[in-house]
């Protein structure tokens, strides 16, 4: 199927063909005709399956359809988690909508809001914003909802993870009633659907890939290694594979400072974002990772939440995440789009809990390498048994832990175990452990 088979206009097709697309990806082909049919949505995709996409393109075909004159007001909303996932949708909207009349503007917290406002004070057509600055600007007075058309609520999943379900219904109570909602999550778990009820109105709901089951075009190893030789088996796998560009995750954003300058001290150029640092210095930092300026990029799961690097080679998991679905959207970040991708985790003989959730998660076992060198004092513990897992994401309400602190995770993936390590490992007993 080509785009100009779903409905769009030749502004749209023009603008898609700039990006360098020819072929919808299978949620963009579910999404696209559901959304421009009118009804209210609920899509299931995974992270890098082009569902940005698939929400802004129809969105801008419908405002194109229905243009309204002399509207100063907003007649779409995109309500998403974090700062970098509203300016990659920002920019999206304003790619794909170059040759279209729509004013956009994206609203965050961390920078002051004087910008925003001179933006909304002068009429846009659809916003994208996070919840926190969004309901401030509605207190102020500065945000108008009155002609709006269509309500995005996406990466649902994470807003309830990150506690942000006070915040929806407040502002769900601003919205006008008569409006088409489109909800778009990794997970319908239990608590999403209850989410769902109150929001949509009789939903058409796709779901394009097994909840449950990583990107398939990532590749996964685990290392195991002592935790206190993670940092340096970290820069033995940069500098022997030559990585020119690796996002490695950080369960704490201690973490990811004391990693990052670890890193930078051995001579491998490396940053950390995370929800402490100001929203210019993750902006810098993430304009420095993509342009190549720097190799290493270490960040927590919240403030990576919906990066898009395009052709990401490969991630680290430096610590395995507490929370095992949050395993799946992390690797997800590299193998989009059609791209092929590695996933490495550095994992320590105190994390195999971590390792079984996340098996059981995934439905399989992921291969185990060891590097020269680095073979673990501290033996890590085979894997259970695989059983009948839940899908992904059905787990119990996260929403109650709030802002909880940030995860860590990071991986990666060196050279190929040796037939002398190999024998080393199976002959090593336990009074090998000290």
């Amino acid at each position: 199927m080509t785009f100009d088979e779903l409905g769009l206009s030749a502004p749209l097709l023009r603008a898609i063909e700039e990006q360098g697309y020819r072929e919808p990806s299978p949620i963009q082909v579910a999404a696209i005709p559901a959304v421009l049919s009118g009804r209210d949505l609920m899509a299931a995709a995974q992270t890098g399956t082009g569902k940005t996409a698939g929400f802004t393109l129809p969105i801008l075909e419908l405002l194109y359809a229905n243009e309204v004159s002399n509207s100063k007001y907003i007649r779409a909303l995109v309500l998403t988690p974090t700062r970098e996932l509203a300016a990659q949708i920002g920019d999206s909207i304003a790619s794909y909508g170059a040759h279209l009349p729509f004013r956009s503007a994206v609203v965050f917290g961390g920078v002051k809001p004087s910008a925003q406002i001179v933006a909304l004070r002068n009429g846009i057509d659809i916003l994208v914003a996070t919840p926190g600055r969004l309901l401030d600007l509605c207190q102020q007075g500065e945000v108008q909802f009155s002609d709006l058309e269509v309500f995005v609520l996406d990466e649902a999943d994470r807003m309830l993870d990150m506690g942000f379900i006070h915040d929806i219904r407040h502002i769900l109570k601003l919205l006008p009633r008569q409006r088409q909602n489109l909800m778009f999550s990794a997970t319908f778990a239990n608590e999403i659907r209850r989410l769902a009820k109150t929001i949509m109105n009789n939903p058409l709901e796709v779901s394009v890939s097994v909840l449950n089951t990583p990107a398939e075009r990532v590749k996964q190893w685990i290392y195991p290694v002592d935790k206190i030789r993670k940092s340096a088996l970290l820069r033995e796998l940069i500098v022997q594979n030559d990585w020119q560009q690796v996002l490695v995750f950080s369960r704490t954003k201690h973490g990811a400072n004391r990693l990052s300058a670890y890193l930078e001290n051995a001579g491998v150029n490396a940053s950390a974002i995370h929800s402490n640092k100001s929203q210019g210095a993750r902006t810098k930092a993430l304009s420095a990772f993509k342009s190549g300026k720097i190799r290493v990029l270490v960040a927590t799961d919240i403030a990576a939440r919906g990066l898009d690097i395009a052709q990401l080679p490969q991630v680290v998991n430096f610590d395995l995440p507490n929370v095992p679905e949050d395993y799946v959207h992390r690797i997800g970040r590299t193998g989009r789009a059609g791209a092929s991708g590695h996933a490495f985790s550095l994992v320590s003989a105190d994390e195999i809990k971590q390792l079984n959730d996340i098996e059981q998660v995934i439905q399989r076992h992921i291969f185990r390498e060891y590097v020269d060198g680095f073979e673990p004092v501290h033996e890590l513990p085979a894997s259970a048994p695989l059983r009948k897992s839940r899908a992904l994401g059905h787990r119990k309400s996260t929403a109650r832990r709030g802002r909880r602190d940030e995860k860590l995770s990071a991986a990666s993936r060196g050279r190929s175990v040796t037939g002398k390590n190999e024998r080393r490992r199976k002959k090593r007993t336990s009074t090998n452990i000290k």
